[in-house]
């Protein structure tokens, strides 16, 4: 989808964008080819130009710093096609107060298409830890995590280096296609199951589990973790289902299908 993106331009939105693909200016490629579309041409035609050759360039080298900065943050939903195969999610435990009245991490789950790795306290988190496992990927995948997760993270972990990574929040992305509620509840929603173990388990139990867990069950930490692990791999299923439903809502899949052409006098 970043492919097809302009958003990216300066003086380009939404609404210019979709004009942009009603013209069948599909993507960066097509751009190119055109001397003038709407009314982009000389001086302006030619910085978009270098604008987008740099995000190809980009794109190609896996530099994800360069949509950070350039990109919207409620638009990183964009680059998940595209940073698949570097794409972490990620979910974090505690043991339910908030930082500021004792609160802290007791797990962070990370999931990607290499598998599931939790990082517990007091056996191999730290913010060494964190900040080496983040440093293998490009794209962060969360629900709510910009407004919980992260900033809790950073509160506990104060020189943590994880807000430059391209970041799709699943909770404003559900928000965004009108879809309420928690991600337990977009499970049901979407026929994503659980294990019959952790079925109809929440936050409240994984806080029980931790306290059973420092009494000394064993146990507990396992169905902790087998816990985080649903919610981390269940990111990945919502993620690819969201990012589909969005890309719908944005319009291009209509354009697409239609195969619309660009009018030849616009092509150089």
């Amino acid at each position: 989808m970043i492919r097809n993106t302009f958003l990216l331009l300066d003086g380009i939105g939404e609404k210019r964008e979709r004009r942009l693909w009603k013209e069948g200016v599909l993507n960066w490629e097509d751009f190119f080819l055109c001397s003038e579309i709407l009314d982009i041409y000389g001086e302006k035609k030619k910085v978009y130009d270098e604008f987008l050759y740099r995000a190809s360039e980009a794109l190609e080298a896996g530099d994800f710093l360069f949509f950070s900065k350039n990109l919207k943050k409620r638009e990183h939903w964009r680059l998940f096609d595209e940073f698949l195969q570097h794409a972490l999610c990620l979910d974090i435990e505690t043991n339910g107060f908030n930082p500021e009245k004792g609160g802290y991490v007791t797990v962070v789950g990370l999931y990607s298409i290499r598998g599931y790795k939790a990082l517990i306290r007091g056996e191999n988190l730290s913010e060494e830890s964190l900040q080496e496992a983040l440093s293998e990927y490009k794209y962060l995948i969360t629900f709510y995590g910009s407004i919980f997760d992260i900033p809790f993270l950073k509160k506990e972990f104060p020189t943590l280096q994880i807000e430059n990574l391209p970041h799709f929040d699943l909770f404003f992305a559900g928000k965004r296609l009108g879809i309420q509620g928690g991600l337990k509840k977009l499970e049901s929603l979407f026929l994503i199951e659980r294990k019959e173990e952790i079925k109809g388990l929440n936050g409240y139990d994984a806080v029980k589990f931790w306290n059973s867990y420092l009494k000394g069950n064993s146990e507990s930490l396992e169905l902790l973790i087998s816990y985080n692990k649903a919610d981390t791999e269940n990111l990945f299923k919502l993620g690819k289902i969201f990012y589909e439903m969005l890309r719908t809502q944005a319009g291009i899949e209509e354009y697409l299908k239609n195969g619309t052409k660009r009018n030849s006098h616009k092509i150089s």
